[in-house]
């Protein structure tokens, strides 16, 4: 029984485990949840600091200031262009397959979507780029705040690299300190099993199947267009770049039946960034891509919420003309990225964006309320695949990658795996 050694077996079967005790043990719903939230904040505890010396250590030993500035300026373009890719494609499925035609949209209940209409009175863009300066660095580390601490981390390592050569004993605590957190990961790791078992089994539990059926054109469509826009668009950017986009994702195979066991990209983010130094990517460009992706660039999220607009007009037989759309596009662009820092950051943005463009009633949220965890594991594994296959991009174009070592851990790796 070597095989049951692996650790993305070990998931696989925590996923199949989990579902089957959702759907015939109901009652085991409160438990799986707080099974599945522990996991989940046991990640969260070692993102922050995972965060913090990874960018600190990636710029301090990088000593070019101009080449971090390029780094950083290389990934924002690189997100919008992306993000881009994935509003339009959202846009065109739904009006080609019109998954929201014939859907009952009356008997709604207001009161089911009114926390997220509350909050999306206070979502600002303007609001969330003033708040990427924290006014309280243990404040933000405490709330586990990705991109005030990432803000916060370049600064510090600019401030180290101008230590002269009195940075070195600095690093080398930094990197012994590295070295401790990743240990601390791999054990956290070792318990991923019963954490995506808890996540499956508490969203079946709680939603069940019946959800599916009603809204089942709607959730087919999103999945097809996730799948065009991994397999189709990020494939052809991979093959761009000079590698296999299939192979990485063997590579990461781990990670993503975490995620799709807990619905959470975050569930995977500080072994994700070891896995792609482990790679030969430089930890400069590992540390700096892969947190400022999780807010600036989530495809996932984008084709979701352009889709989910899409859907609502025609459930409520809104005709939205090509110009309408690119309004929608537009607004998309700019609510999206404030996603990833709300709690239930996806339905607040929708709900922002409704209110924003005033066509379409802000009501029709709770038709999604069914399926919206049912579409979360596809959200959150494309938001994964995206910011993956934008840091080796990047590490390509700015020759920070080791391509003797990727080949041989990514496109040649052993036969076997060990857990962990």
């Amino acid at each position: 029984m070597r095989w049951l050694r692996i650790l993305y077996v070990q998931v696989l079967l925590g996923i199949v485990s989990g579902v089957a005790v959702g759907y015939f043990c109901p009652d085991f719903t409160p438990t799986a949840k707080l099974m599945s939230d522990t996991f989940i904040n046991m990640i969260k505890m070692i993102i922050a600091p995972i965060i913090f010396v990874t960018v600190v250590l990636g710029i301090a030993g990088v000593g070019d200031l101009r080449k971090v500035g390029r780094v950083g300026g290389k990934g924002l373009l690189y997100f919008e262009v992306v993000t881009t890719i994935a509003l339009i494609l959202g846009l065109s499925v739904a009006n080609l397959l019109k998954p929201g035609k014939g859907v009952q949209s009356g008997n709604l209940d207001p009161s089911a979507i009114s926390q997220f209409t509350e909050k999306a009175s206070e979502l600002h863009w303007g609001d969330f780029f003033s708040h990427i300066v924290p006014a309280n660095v243990f404040k933000a580390f405490a709330e586990g705040d990705i991109l005030q601490i990432l803000f916060f981390s370049v600064l510090f390592g600019i401030a180290v690299s101008r230590l002269g050569s009195s940075r070195e004993g600095l690093i080398g605590v930094f990197e012994k300190i590295s070295k401790a957190l990743f240990h601390v990961m791999r054990i956290i790791m070792g318990v991923a099993p019963i954490g995506t078992f808890a996540g499956m089994a508490y969203t079946i539990g709680k939603f069940g199947f019946n959800a599916l059926f009603p809204l089942g054109k709607l959730m087919l469509s999103v999945y097809l267009t996730m799948g065009l826009f991994i397999f189709v668009a990020l494939n052809l950017i991979a093959r761009g770049s000079g590698f296999s986009l299939w192979k990485l994702l063997v590579y990461i195979k781990n990670e993503l039946l975490i995620v799709l066991g807990t619905s959470s990209s975050e569930s995977v983010l500080p072994n994700i960034m070891e896995k792609l130094e482990q790679a030969g990517i430089k930890k400069s460009v590992v540390g700096l891509i892969i947190p400022t992706g999780y807010s600036f660039n989530l495809d996932g999220t984008a084709i979701y919420l352009s889709m989910a607009m899409i859907f609502l007009a025609q459930a409520f037989n809104v005709p939205l003309s090509w110009g309408q759309q690119i309004t929608v596009m537009g607004v998309l662009m700019v609510t999206s990225k404030g996603a990833a820092a709300v709690t239930g950051g996806g339905f607040i943005v929708l709900a922002s964006t409704l209110t924003a463009m005033r066509v379409i009633p802000v009501e029709g949220l709770a038709l999604l309320l069914g399926v919206d965890r049912f579409m979360s594991e596809a959200r959150s594994i494309t938001n994964l695949v995206g910011n993956t296959v934008a840091t080796v991009v990047i590490a390509r174009s700015e020759k920070e990658i080791d391509w003797s070592v990727y080949r041989q851990r990514v496109e040649a790796p052993r036969e076997t795996e060990q857990s962990g």
